[in-house]
């Protein structure tokens, strides 16, 4: 190969300093008007001493003045040579303030440029970081604006690969104003170090992983893991959602200790059965996993170790008692002689922090208004599922833990993999039929009066919006059937997005599970605190102590004005927790649908007998 000419290497210099951006142009701009000016100057002083003054200094002065200045030129007088050299150094005035012009506008508007992708690091201490981007995200910001609405200064930090005025846009069109709470957004993408080096990771308080609408959302969740696992520094808390059981092993060694990995399809399948069984359950949970009302707190009090569970439960006036935690295993409705240790946490409801006091004294309770109920026995069932996806699997499996046997599950879809990989169950019969879930005549030949329990699935062939829309029509169509039959079922729902509960909510379907809100709600909750993580994932279990709406006459004589402490009493009596009731009047009422947890001991009320308990029990 030739070698380079001295023009070729003369080029190739001028063209790596031209490519070094704003400030390299400029300084070649100031280069050409030095030489511009000492070669004015120069020949103004060959051809035409007498009128230059003070000089090659004054004969420099002039022709700068005439460079910056181009319009000096028509004060000018004198000979034509020095008349000439005037206009020379006006005419390369204009190209180059012209150019310097140019140059500085195209420099302010590629750092306005920057400003807007938000390319900054950020410097903040105790803030939140939230890594990616999907529809969960408006749930998570939400939720974190509720529970730092007392606290001044706090920060929720994004980082996504989207332009940072439209996610500032975006979230202040869905959420409105988030009052103490400041919102930083940032550019840039989560499984890059450099990009993760703008969010200040060592001074955040957590760190929220979100997995990604579109194809394979744990890869990249995964390889976010690695990114934080591998950089150097402190490592904040961490909580990822993984939408794959099968990918949670990987995630876990991804991750490392410190990362709390939430099994979204798990959750949701078991939320969706535990709905099925117990009408209400999906308001409960959404109740204790939001920063609305009753939140979950654990807290240690010496004044009541030595003293048993149940003498606990009545004991703090503004929060009500659910479990407790030793030695960090966490146990919600311990037996009621379970003595309370000194190192042990008691898990209570509360609507904030501040209201967990020890109440003055004992709360009223009236003995004569406790009944008592024998406990029936569980008996075979027929449920219908409607639809598959890729968790109603694990929507089976768990449902097979909970009936009795004999019971029947017959699954009605069009979905090619509907019933398939259900070997192993012990307790249902299972049956599968082909079938469109949103055309009437399809529904009405399956004679759904027969069956106690409805379970619509969202189909995860469509997108999000589709399929909620498709689940709407199927709810639509069992309504007006139970309608028009007169027939009696309980219809618990699994859709997407929150937006569309205001319109289920037309069908009165008895639950709806909104997946990908739960799973934004639980995030969030641990993102505050990841010691909830125990709490959640025993009330989400099948085994131990779950959440069961049971009727209020059970309990209390009906239409008998009493004190919820009343209700606490008989629960515990029967070896339960009582954490709230239900109004049957409430039920189609949002946003609590007739739910209220955590009420006042001392203030009245009177149950009906179409009202229930809301107890934390056994099987």
């Amino acid at each position: 190969m030739a070698r380079a000419t001295l023009r070729e290497r003369a080029r190739y210099w001028f063209d790596n300093t031209m490519s070094k951006g704003t400030a390299a142009l400029i300084g070649w701009l100031a280069l050409v008007s030095a030489v511009l000016i000492l070669v004015v100057s120069a020949f103004a002083l060959w051809l035409t001493p007498a009128e230059v003054e003070d000089g090659l200094p004054g004969a420099m002065w002039t022709a700068l003045m005439r460079t910056l200045s181009p319009g000096k030129i028509a004060s000018d007088g004198g000979t034509v040579p020095y008349l000439g050299l005037m206009l020379v150094a006006s005419l390369g005035g204009i190209f180059i303030v012209s150019l310097l012009v140019s140059l500085l506008s195209a420099g302010l508007k590629e750092k306005i440029e920057d400003l807007r992708k938000g390319r900054s690091r950020i410097i903040e201490t105790g803030h939140t970081v939230i890594l990616g981007w999907s529809d969960q995200i408006f749930t998570i910001v939400g939720e974190l604006v509720k529970a730092h609405a007392s606290e001044r200064g706090s920060i929720i930090a994004i980082l996504a690969d989207r332009d940072k005025l439209s996610m500032e846009d975006e979230i202040r069109l869905r959420l409105g104003d988030t009052g103490r709470t400041r919102l930083v957004c940032r550019t840039g993408r989560p499984t890059e170090p450099v990009d993760l080096a703008l969010m200040n990771l060592d001074d955040a308080s957590s760190v929220v992983v979100l997995s990604p609408q579109g194809e394979d959302p744990d890869a990249h969740v995964i390889k976010t893991l690695l990114a934080l696992a591998r950089r150097p520094g402190a490592h904040p808390p961490t909580v990822a959602a993984i939408a794959d059981s099968g990918n949670m092993a990987a995630a876990r060694l991804a991750g490392g200790p410190k990362v709390h990995l939430v099994d979204s399809d798990d959750t949701a399948a078991r939320l969706i059965v535990q709905s099925s069984r117990q009408s209400g359950m999906s308001v409960v949970c959404m109740d204790l996993l939001n920063f609305d009302d009753g939140e979950i707190y654990l807290r240690a009090d010496p004044s009541l170790a030595g003293h048993t569970y149940g003498e606990s439960l009545p004991a703090f006036k503004g929060a009500t008692v659910i479990g407790l935690r030793t030695n960090g295993n966490v146990t919600l409705n311990p037996p009621m002689d379970t003595r309370i240790g000194t190192a042990d946490e008691i898990i209570v409801i509360a609507q904030d922090d501040s209201m967990i006091r020890l109440a003055a004294g004992a709360a009223k309770v009236d003995a004569s208004a406790i009944t008592t109920a024998e406990r029936t026995g569980s008996e075979p069932e027929r449920t219908l599922v409607l639809g598959w996806n890729s968790r109603a699997r694990e929507v089976v499996r768990y449902l097979d833990g909970y009936v009795a046997s004999g019971s029947v599950l017959d699954i009605a879809a069009d979905h090619p993999d509907a019933g398939s990989g259900l070997a192993g169950l012990r307790h249902l019969t299972v049956n599968t039929k082909d079938c469109d879930t949103t055309d009437r005549y399809a529904l009405e030949s399956l004679s759904i009066g027969l069956y106690q329990h409805v379970i619509v699935l969202s189909d995860d062939r469509y997108a999000t919006h589709h399929a909620d829309t498709r689940t709407l029509m199927t709810l639509l169509q069992l309504r007006d059937m139970q309608t028009a039959l007169g027939e009696r079922y309980s219809i618990v729902s699994e859709m997407h997005d929150e937006s569309n509960r205001a319109l289920a909510e037309v069908t009165e379907a008895d639950d709806i599970v909104i997946s990908d809100t739960v799973i934004g709600l639980l995030l969030a909750q641990l993102a505050e605190n990841q010691h909830l993580a125990d709490v959640f994932g025993y009330l989400f279990d099948s085994r131990g102590s779950e959440i069961y709406p049971r009727p209020a006459a059970d309990y209390v004589r009906p239409g008998v004005p009493v004190g919820f402490a009343t209700v606490i009493e008989s629960a515990r009596r029967r070896g339960e927790t009582a954490i709230g009731y239900r109004l049957a009047s409430g039920v189609n009422q949002p946003p609590h649908f007739g739910v209220t947890l955590n009420p006042d001991k001392s203030q009245s009320i009177a149950l009906g007998s179409h009202d229930s308990v809301i107890v934390l029990a056994e099987r």
